[in-house]
């Protein structure tokens, strides 16, 4: 290689670094991304290959590659050097793939509890330290109900956030415990031994309820959905007004609820 060459591509590589901040970050996301997206498409590709594929400096592709192995996205044949998709992205479609069948499993379900009830039913997953929304049915007396699709909500505070807190690992549920557990209402449960004893009622009576504990008004019933190996990997719940649901109305609407789950589960491979 020549002295120009070495100099030109110097320069080419500088230019590629010259984004800063957020603009550099994503220009970095969009690489990655579409890393994987060549990888996908051929099943395997070397360095200069990627690189003349992103238009980039090898030496940035190999920046770039180096970063999705050490995070298991991709790995090398050490004997031929190309790179191919790795373990890590099938971790992330398997997670995916839960979201996208329970979902589609659930949407009947839902239904069903929703028309049989009248009240709100939802369907929740864990999200880091929340309960997210991801399926919802209405049935004929929520029509004026909130949407909760999407939205991410306290796991100490909601019916849903107990059972998926009450079925983690106790090393993540107590490192989620030692957090601050806010106050939403004066009926939040905000110390972390109250919401422990709770937690392992959730886990031996197979459902959680929240009173008034997220929002004034608003009681709940949720309880587990499992994948075919038996872990939980979502909670089912009926919402609705306190004068509707009240209080003492909670333990049975929990027991439809649970049957609701244990169908949902039944379609998710569980018990077979």
């Amino acid at each position: 290689m020549t002295r120009n060459q070495t100099v030109a591509d110097q320069t080419e590589e500088s230019r590629e670094r010259t984004p800063k901040g957020a603009a550099g970050a994503i220009q970095s996301v969009d690489r990655a991304v579409s890393v994987l997206e060549i990888l996908a498409r051929h099943g395997e590709a070397g360095v200069t290959d990627i690189a003349d594929e992103l238009d980039v400096h090898k030496s940035t592709a190999f920046r770039l590659l180096g970063v999705l192995e050490n995070r298991g996205l991709v790995s090398q044949a050490q004997d031929r050097g190309k790179y191919f998709l790795g373990a890590g992205v099938l971790r992330l479609a398997g997670a995916a793939a839960v979201r996208l069948d329970i979902s589609q499993e659930g949407a009947p379900v839902c239904r069903e509890l929703a028309d049989e009830l009248g009240e709100t039913v939802n369907i929740a997953v864990l999200d880091d330290d929340a309960a997210v929304n991801i399926m919802q049915a209405r049935g004929p007396a929520s029509v004026t109900a909130q949407n909760w699709l999407g939205r991410r909500t306290p796991l100490h505070a909601t019916s849903s956030g107990k059972v998926l807190l009450a079925h983690l690992p106790l090393t993540l549920r107590e490192g989620l415990l030692a957090r601050a557990l806010p106050r939403f209402t004066e009926h939040t449960v905000t110390s972390a031994g109250m919401l422990r004893g709770e937690l392992e009622a959730v886990h031996a009576q197979g459902f959680a309820l929240a009173a008034e504990e997220l929002e004034l008004g608003l009681n709940a019933a949720a309880a587990p959905v499992r994948a075919h190996d038996g872990k939980v990997i979502g909670a089912l719940s009926v919402s609705g007004p306190a004068y509707r649901l009240a209080r003492d109305r909670l333990p049975e609407l929990a027991r439809r609820t649970v049957k609701a789950a244990d169908e949902l589960s039944r379609r998710m491979g569980y018990g077979f």
